[in-house]
């Protein structure tokens, strides 16, 4: 049996580091601190490109306010030369790392990249071949993998399983059906279904716990759990779908939502707060009591948890959960480049915990905007 437990990072000095973390941004999903920015020794100013998707908006943005925060505290250090840059679309991405290489290489200590896709894979293999240490975030490109210093992610099995144990804690029993609405059609989606069903048939736990084994759902069970398909992450579609889904009113008489995403989870609250839904399905829905679930740390969907909004749904709801996956990740990942340049140990495979946020325990998670 698989298990997920609660991860420690390997090098001594993390525990400030977490320290820190917590001070700075209220969460444990964080690795910043200003005393491990790197030896003078070691960086003699050498440079440090971290790159990321654009600063807009939602998770994605927030990477990059993150990287950007972390980056300020490496320079401010001075051991080393940090840089962000940031891109709209893979193909301006590539161009950066190829104008990058380009360059005097002797003068890089290492990259921090975030690939925006799977189309990163050749120019990630040219980071390696041209023997710079590089860290990866978030979307691990599994052929290029074991050429990383560290892949830094998320628990995405963590976030399916930690939605299927919330579940079952309110009630789910085997064969109840169930509705997914997936993400994309990238290794995070699949981790996160995996997640999910492993932890129904008892094959991965959550948080050091498992499914009761009266409770373990069958590959016949399995066959209830309906997908998506590929939202692309966007909350207007999710809406779009869910009031199409509502259409029908047998939609209507299902208890169980799985969010892979907090804007997911967001769509379904607006198309039950608008007018695109009848009356009468909104009245079924509601009977059930469902129950929703969402990732990511979205300070919109906190501020429902907090009681700040659309409290009106949530009284006619069973319950809204939240599992974190928090974009300050970012600065773990920068902080392993600066640690594995020091000659410190960092984990190749460095998967950062999830935990599940409800009403009662929000207050302990920072959100992102």
């Amino acid at each position: 049996m698989i298990q997920l437990n609660r991860r420690t990072f390997l090098a001594g000095a993390m525990g400030t580091t977490f320290a820190t973390a917590l001070a700075a941004c209220g969460s444990s999903n964080t690795a910043s601190n200003g005393s491990a920015a790197g030896s003078s020794v070691a960086g003699s100013g050498k440079h440090i490109y971290v790159l990321t998707p654009s600063e807009d908006h939602g998770w994605t943005g927030s990477v990059a306010t993150f990287a950007k925060a972390k980056i300020e505290e490496v320079n401010k250090a001075g051991a080393y030369e940090a840089e962000l840059i940031t891109s709209d679309n893979a193909a301006d991405q590539i161009k950066r790392v190829e104008d990058i290489l380009a360059g005097d290489t002797s003068k890089i200590a290492g990259i921090v990249i975030q690939p925006m896709d799977d189309t990163l894979q050749a120019t990630i293999q040219s980071i390696a071949d041209a023997k710079i240490p590089y860290v990866a975030f978030d979307r691990i490109i599994d052929a290029v993998a074991s050429t990383a210093v560290s892949n830094v992610k998320g628990d995405n099995q963590g976030i399916g399983a930690g939605s299927a144990a919330w579940f079952v804690e309110n009630g789910l029993k085997p064969g109840d059906d169930v509705y997914v609405f997936e993400g994309d059609t990238s290794s995070v989606t699949t981790l996160r279904n995996e997640g999910f069903t492993k932890y129904l048939t008892g094959d991965l736990d959550f948080d050091g716990t498992s499914i009761d084994g009266a409770a373990k759902w069958s590959e016949d069970d399995l066959k209830h759990i309906t997908k998506s398909g590929a939202t692309n992450w966007s909350r207007s579609d999710t809406k779009a779908d869910f009031e199409s889904l509502l259409g029908d009113e047998a939609n209507a008489k299902i208890k169980w939502w799985y969010c892979e995403d907090d804007e997911l989870a967001m769509g379904i609250l607006e198309a039950l707060n608008g007018g695109g839904i009848s009356d009468s399905a909104k009245k079924t829905f509601f009977e059930q009591k469902p129950f929703i679930t969402g990732c990511g740390g979205l300070d919109e969907l906190y501020e429902v948890l907090r009681g700040n909004s659309y409290q009106d749904i949530v009284a006619k709801i069973g319950g809204l959960m939240s599992v974190t996956y928090s974009p300050s990740m970012i600065q773990t990942a920068i902080q392993d480049l600066i640690d594995s340049l020091d000659g410190k140990d960092v984990e190749q495979d460095h998967v950062i915990e999830c935990h599940n946020v409800t009403a009662e325990n929000v207050a302990d998670f920072k959100s992102f905007k």
